[in-house]
Parts: C-alpha cells; sequence; structure tokens
C-alpha cells in the first residue's frame, strides 16, 4: 500500500535518491576512524562501523514515508520517519550481504501490484504515457527512481521471507484451544471506570450491597458530556478482544464467562485506571467445534510466533550494528497541503 491523499504528504529538501541503493550497498566504505567520520560531509551515519552516504538514507527515507510493509508502516510523525529508515537500510545492508538478489520480473510484478493497489486500471506495460503520469502524479517521482524504489522494496521483503522461513516456532495443542477459547467465548458487560482502585472498591461494596444502585448510577452517567461518563459498554465481542483492546486481564473475563447476567466482578486494572463489571449477556464456546478448526489456529499462532520471531532478530541484529547517526530528517518533513 502506498500513501496517498491530501492529509500530510513527505517532502525532502534538497535530497539526492541513489540508485544504486536499490540493488545493493557495495558502495558503503569501510569506515575510517570514528572522529573522521564524524566530520565527513556527506555521511548521514554509519551501520557496522560502514558509512552510509546521504543519498541513501534519503533514498530509504523516501521508501519509507511512501509504503508499507510487513514489518513497518508508513511513518506519522519525525520519529516514526527516523526508525523505520535506519530500520530499512540496516535491512538492505544485510540484503545486500546474503547476495539476495531482485529480478526484473520480480519488479514487474511489484510495480503491477502496487499500481493496482493504487486503485488504476491501465496496463503500465502498454500505456507508458498514464503509467509515467500515475507514478509522477501519485509518487512525485520519476518512473526510473520509481523502479529503483520497488526493487529496494522487493529486496528487503525477500530478506524478510527469508528471516521468517528460518524460524520453526513450537505451537502447542493447548495454545491453539486457548486462542479459540478467546476467540469463541462472548461477553458483553457493562463496565463502571475509575482513576483511583479505593474508588473502585467503594463502589464496587455499593452495588453490592444495593442491586438497584449500578442502574441508577448509569442512568444518572448518561445524562453527562461523554468525556465525563465513566460508564462503558464495549459490546458482545469476544474475550480475546476485550483482553487486547480494553486491557481487561484473562483471569477477570474467564471468570465472568462462568458466571450469569447480573453478576457483578470486582474491580480489575484496564486500559485506564479500574474497572468494575457488570455482566450483561454470555455466549460460551462450543468446545466440540474446535476440532475442525484446530489446522487454522495452529497456523495463526505459528504465523504470530514467526513474526514475533523476525522483530526479536531485528532488535538483536540493531544491536549489533551499533548504528550511529549523524544527521536527522528535516525538520519540515512534513507539512500541510496548500490548497
Amino acid at each position: 500500500m502506498i500513501k496517498k491523499g491530501r492529509k500530510k504528504f513527505f517532502i525532502l529538501v534538497g535530497a539526492v535518491f541513489f540508485l544504486a541503493i536499490a540493488a545493493h550497498f557495495s558502495f558503503f566504505q569501510r569506515a575510517p576512524k570514528a572522529n573522521r567520520i564524524e566530520q565527513a560531509e556527506g555521511i548521514a551515519g554509519e551501520l557496522f562501523g560502514v558509512p552510509v552516504p546521504e543519498g541513501n538514507y534519503y533514498f530509504a527515507m523516501r521508501v519509507a514515508a511512501t509504503f508499507n510493509t510487513p514489518w513497518g508502516g508508513i511513518p506519522r510523525d519525525r520519529e516514526q520517519v527516523e526508525e523505520r529508515t535506519w530500520t530499512d537500510l540496516l535491512m538492505s545492508y544485510k540484503a545486500f550481504e546474503r547476495g539476495i538478489e531482485v529480478s526484473q520480473q520480480e519488479v514487474e510484478e511489484e510495480i503491477s501490484s502496487t499500481i493496482e493497489g493504487g486503485g488504476a486500471d491501465f496496463d503500465w506495460r502498454q500505456d507508458e504515457q498514464a503509467y509515467h503520469d500515475w507514478v509522477e502524479n501519485n509518487l512525485g517521482v520519476t518512473a526510473r527512481v520509481f523502479e529503483n524504489q520497488i526493487r529496494h522494496l522487493v529486496q528487503l521483503k525477500k530478506l524478510h521471507n527469508q528471516i521468517l522461513d528460518n524460524i520453526e516456532p513450537e505451537v502447542t495443542e493447548e495454545e491453539a484451544f486457548q486462542r479459540f477459547l478467546d476467540d469463541y467465548n462472548t461477553l458483553s458487560v457493562e463496565l463502571a471506570q475509575f482513576d483511583d482502585k479505593e474508588e473502585a472498591k467503594r463502589f464496587y461494596q455499593k452495588v453490592k450491597e444495593d442491586s438497584q444502585l449500578w442502574e441508577k448510577e448509569s442512568e444518572e452517567d448518561q445524562k453527562k458530556p461523554r468525556e465525563e461518563q465513566r460508564f462503558r459498554r464495549p459490546g458482545f465481542v469476544a474475550l480475546g478482544f476485550l483482553m487486547h483492546m480494553w486491557r481487561f486481564p484473562r483471569q477477570a473475563v474467564y471468570e465472568m464467562i462462568e458466571k450469569e447476567p447480573g453478576y457483578i466482578h470486582p474491580p480489575a486494572p484496564i486500559y485506564r485506571g479500574y474497572g468494575v463489571f457488570k455482566v450483561i449477556e454470555i455466549r460460551r464456546a462450543d468446545e466440540e467445534l474446535f476440532p475442525e478448526r484446530r489446522q487454522q489456529y495452529f497456523q495463526r499462532i505459528e504465523s504470530q510466533k514467526k513474526r514475533q520471531g523476525f522483530q526479536q532478530w531485528l532488535k538483536d541484529l540493531k544491536q549489533e550494528a551499533n548504528i550511529k547517526k549523524y544527521i536527522e530528517p528535516p525538520k519540515e518533513i512534513f507539512r500541510e497541503p496548500q490548497d
């Protein structure tokens, strides 16, 4: 997916896009002593003691600001731009080191996918003018630069896939079954949110003693402006959703799924502060459905663990690379479009 629209758009002032980066990092030169490198002009930083030319840095930055990847989305601020840029530079270095090559066919297939994903319906191979216009209007670069950007991206994706293929995580029956339960146990609650735990405890004691108090408090709460309301209903949703999005504790949701509507659960930490919960509706998972979905859950968990393994590989690689940064993204890297 590419970045489009008229929200914020990326600018690079005076950036020179080195085409060589699209194929490899062979233009890196072994670093002289550190004190000389820090004073050198046109060097953006170092990876493994190897200088990174500014042109390569800006090329990678432009690509990072334009294209989503499995290891990082399009940046939203300067900090994210810098992180994604150096991640891509590091991956490109390792791809060259591994001898990963990109064929013209792979480039063309990725170009086709990118153009189709951008909503275009022309044959870019046959209609050269339409192709050049589309690239310049949507990406702000020439077709030649775009094709080198694509070659660069494909090389990184091939490295990404190589790393994933080498990760062979173990998935247990218990893990798969638990994920099934997280998805198929469904719960609706109303929660009262408190910043202070002691206040939540006091409220819990009151509603336990007075069965009508919850409804009274909830009705009064609905009269307040939304930003002042403390009562919330996440909906009739899977336990996994409550744990992931609302940060409900696993123990709490599995205690509530075994109760009946009307049950009030004591305070537990949530996405912000603490919640007191009233069960509205429940639907317990039909465990007899698991065998036919078993393989699906094994594959999902394996994919998740592979992604986690890749992130760990990348984290370790960044530590080994001893990245040194001599420049920062331009302060005007994002600006509002002019009408």
